[in-house]
């Protein structure tokens, strides 16, 4: 199942900024999947709740195996070992990490658990087409080739709203980089797909 994923930071842990921050997650991520891309990284001004850093908003995609409720179960574990604690959080506020499933191929769930929120899922995520900061990367990680239903409406969606102000601050290419700068914590190697020069690397 193709699986698209958004996600952002726009707060440091420790000795890790954003961008490190996201090449972890990253490099975590794509043990997870085959045929694995990642978008360009584009600073965006925040949503909703205005009075805080700007973000770094990224995407990234690929084939997964398992279900959507496994993935997000794996998803809250990364967010959680990055800084990310739902319990102390504003909604809406400063994060070092989120991370959202954005489309699970073409299929459409609404699930919510009154006994464990944590479990509460709908895709495909119900705020992608008022959001640049989602539609932009996701829009450069989905294959040419994909069966998403949808695409024609979020290239429309993305015409309408316009780039909200979102600005690219690092091409995938460079963005590669600093996952490489990352991996002798996880002392692996990985097949990606650096979407701004349409050719598999290594990191």
């Amino acid at each position: 199942m193709l699986a698209v994923l958004g996600l952002g930071s726009n707060r440091s842990l420790n000795s890790l900024d954003s961008l490190h921050i996201l090449a972890s997650a990253c490099l975590e991520l794509s043990g997870e999947f085959s045929d694995f891309r990642f978008s360009s990284v584009y600073r965006t001004k925040p949503m909703y709740v205005e009075n805080q850093p700007d973000f770094y908003n990224m995407a990234l995609s690929g084939e997964y195996k398992k279900s959507a409720h496994e993935l997000l179960s794996k998803i809250h574990e990364i967010e959680a070992r990055y800084g990310r604690n739902r319990n102390e959080e504003i909604r809406n506020g400063q994060r070092s990490l989120d991370i959202d499933i954005e489309l699970f191929g073409n299929e459409e769930i609404h699930f919510s658990s009154p006994d464990d929120p944590m479990k509460n899922l709908e895709l495909p995520h119900p705020r992608i087409a008022e959001r640049a900061f989602v539609l932009i990367p996701m829009l450069e990680v989905l294959p040419e080739s994909a069966e998403i239903l949808k695409r024609d409406f979020f290239e429309e969606s993305l015409a309408k709203i316009g780039k909200q102000g979102a600005e690219i601050c690092l091409s995938s290419s460079d963005f590669a980089k600093i996952i490489a700068e990352t991996e002798h914590f996880y002392g692996r190697a990985g097949e990606c797909r650096v979407t701004d020069s349409g050719k598999s690397g290594r990191y």
